[in-house]
């Protein structure tokens, strides 16, 4: 949602309440339709960001999008991309699949999986680290290529250089895989 022209920096103001930054928009800055959009979309506790260095939160993207509309446009860049590339591969011959994101072992990867109860089965599963194994497993069912374009989650650090969730791009090729494997 994009605020538009009307909306003015002026009705912001940013505050430190309990240790952590609030943005407070003021409605007589706003034209009345956009406040109520506004309105309809924030909670209370959203974080628009804060003065000086630029601080945006990942937490709530709708938020981010509302008060800088150019982030939106990285979402739709972002689309575009993957969705090249998985034009790309398909081209190529190659087959798209999913792999489960919820495994009854973390395998594939060096990393400390983040871990869940699932109430039916009466035990813990385990969020996906890698494809890697699942799209091998694949290959060996008879594709000779696949793919997949996934979520990851790794329960380790955070920083601004790594997420503990994130987007990977997989490829295999039967004979290459059988190839290096020899």
């Amino acid at each position: 949602m994009y605020l538009g022209k009307n909306y003015r920096k002026e009705g912001i103001s940013e505050e430190m309440i309990q240790g952590q930054f609030s943005s407070i928009v003021k409605r007589k800055r706003l034209v009345d339709q956009q406040f109520e959009q506004l309105k309809a979309h924030v909670d209370v506790g959203d974080i628009l960001g804060a003065k000086g260095t630029e601080k945006r939160t990942k937490k709530k993207r709708y938020v981010d999008m509302i008060a800088n509309p150019e982030v939106a446009d990285v979402f739709r860049k972002r689309a575009k991309v993957v969705s090249g590339i998985r034009r790309t591969i398909d081209s190529l011959g190659y087959v798209e699949v999913e792999s489960p994101v919820l495994q009854g072992a973390a395998e594939g990867a060096e990393a400390r999986p983040f871990v869940t109860y699932h109430n039916s089965l009466g035990r813990d599963l385990y969020l996906r680290i890698a494809t890697e194994l699942h799209l091998k497993r694949t290959l060996v069912d008879g594709f000779e290529k696949v793919f997949e374009i996934g979520r990851i989650f790794r329960n380790e650090e955070i920083s601004t250089c790594h997420n503990p969730e994130f987007t990977t791009i997989e490829v295999m090729n039967y004979l290459l895989v059988l190839c290096n494997n020899n």
